[in-house]
């Protein structure tokens, strides 16, 4: 990006809505933002007209849409536009199938890699120009089983490396809430690569 640094004015955390869903791999953008929300003493309280939660602190939103995640698009939009946040002002926390479980990169636009929840937001936005932070979540082997998999807890060695990239993503905020990209780029970057290395085996319902 060029110009001056623009800080976040809202942070978009992925997931599906419902008890059912809060372990699965498919919401560690909700852990991502309810962790965000817990640092900055900020609480999440239900917004019908934004299709969500919203949770504020001084002039940042936080929003997990209460959509299905192939419809976030239609929250991420709604308070975008009543609240005048242009794209490069958002970013986008979600499960990343093409980075093991550990590992976690900041970008900005591009494409989708096929992920529902960011078609839908490109689409509802018209933009791609938003940031996205991308949590890997590990790739099931086999596309047929993709849908089984993000719609199910990780396993318990899974769920360590994690909470350890929530923890170590969360650490970058400051960097991010002042608009220095770059640098939390840098430092999301260079994090250590889980070790032992995971291969992720197929869930069985």
């Amino acid at each position: 990006m060029s110009g001056h640094p623009i800080p976040p004015q809202l942070v978009v955390g992925l997931g599906n809505p419902g008890r059912e869903y809060e372990a699965t791999r498919h919401n560690i953008g909700f852990w991502w933002v309810d962790q965000l929300a817990r640092t900055l003493c900020a609480i999440f309280h239900p917004e019908a007209r934004f299709f969500g939660e919203v949770a504020r602190s001084g002039t940042l939103r936080l929003l997990k849409p209460t959509t299905f995640m192939n419809r976030s698009g239609q929250a991420v939009a709604a308070l975008a536009r009543f609240f005048r946040i242009p794209p490069e002002a958002i970013l986008v926390v979600h499960d990343e199938l093409d980075l093991p479980p550990g590992r976690a990169r900041l970008k900005f636009g591009g494409g989708t890699a096929g992920h529902n929840g960011l078609k839908d937001i490109r689409a509802q936005l018209g933009s791609d120009r938003f940031w996205r932070l991308r949590l890997g979540i590990g790739h099931p082997g086999d596309r047929n089983q993709v849908a089984n998999y993000v719609l199910h807890p990780p396993r318990a060695e899974e769920r360590a490396l994690l909470e350890q990239v929530l923890t170590d993503t969360l650490a970058c905020w400051p960097l991010i809430a002042r608009g220095d990209w770059s640098r939390a780029q840098q430092r999301i970057h260079a994090l250590a690569p889980p070790t032992p290395s995971l291969t992720p085996q197929e869930n069985r319902s």
